[in-house]
């Protein structure tokens, strides 16, 4: 079955850049966006076609691709253009969603015809950009055939984790284990620092050894030592996450004291500061409890 009209719904921090390189790789892409203006900008910068709403993306698409918020959103937005969708069509929803919620809505997808995989991503803008996002693809195999070369124009780094839901899953997972290694990575710094180490020798050392994670790798110096705080996903979204894994976690009646205490701390966070936050200002939070500034010698 084809996969050469793509509708793309949400064309935000993540979205365009993933959408700009299905252009760039010769399918016909549609987008929409809650924003106004924001595809008529898409398609004038990029390429492609802005729809007016998503009703008109879907009405001819042989590939639906969702990346939005929360799973609300996307059964909000299914929900709405149910009508429109052509029978045979494909749903690639790459939203950090709950899988639950996936496996309920995929499950009456399918009556009606239509096939439903989730494939969230890891990478971040920057990655998204180069097509070097982790792309964690679940569903059945006919499915992921189906949207391999469409997932290919975004990443070559396919990682088939399971039934449809289980890529949620894993991308939940992957946000705890990169959200502790964070929170612990910045109160490292911040005893160091009072101590009397330099922070920024810190980090290079973590680097050398075996404290070493993605935070020390890319974060550290990047977004907090900087104080740009500024690395495009939301303090809001990372609890999110983190509240998926826990919720993950119940399902399956696993013990998770520590992850429930990291959520909680990210949750804490986003209730402490600002709304609107970068995830990397959690270190805010660790600099008031500490009462010391990072990067300050």
């Amino acid at each position: 079955m084809s996969t050469k009209r793509v509708a793309f719904i949400g064309i935000g921090n993540m979205g365009w850049p993933m959408a700009a390189r299905l252009v760039g790789a010769g399918f016909d892409v549609t987008v929409a966006d809650a924003v106004a203006g924001r595809a008529a900008k898409f398609a004038k910068e990029v390429g492609g076609k802005a729809a007016n709403s998503a009703a008109d993306a879907v009405a001819d698409a042989d590939v639906i691709i969702t990346i939005l918020p929360t799973s609300k959103f996307v059964t909000d937005v299914i929900g709405s253009v149910r009508e429109q969708l052509p029978t045979g069509a494909l749903v690639i929803d790459m939203t950090s969603g709950a899988p639950a919620v996936t496996r309920d809505l995929a499950k009456s997808l399918k009556g009606d015809g239509i096939d439903m995989i989730d494939a969230p991503v890891s990478g971040g803008v920057s990655r998204a950009i180069t097509g070097e996002l982790a792309i964690m693809a679940g569903g059945d195999a006919k499915a992921l055939d189906r949207a391999t070369p469409v997932l290919n124009a975004m990443s070559t780094t396919i990682h088939r984790v399971g039934d449809v839901g289980a890529g949620q899953a894993m991308k939940a997972l992957n946000n705890l284990c990169s959200g502790g290694g964070f929170l612990i990575a910045v109160e490292a710094l911040a005893i160091g620092q009072k101590f009397g180490l330099d922070t920024q020798i810190m980090t290079d050392v973590l680097n050398a050894s075996t404290g070493m994670n993605n935070a020390t790798q890319k974060k550290l110096k990047q977004f907090v030592l900087s104080r740009k705080f500024d690395s495009g996903f939301a303090l809001d979204l990372m609890v999110k996450d983190l509240s998926i894994a826990l919720e993950v976690g119940r399902d399956t009646a696993t013990p998770t004291p520590f992850a429930a205490l990291c959520r909680e701390m990210w949750a804490s966070a986003a209730a402490m500061l600002e709304p609107g936050q970068d995830h990397t200002a959690i270190a805010k939070m660790t600099e008031q409890l500490a009462g010391t500034k990072l990067g300050g010698n």
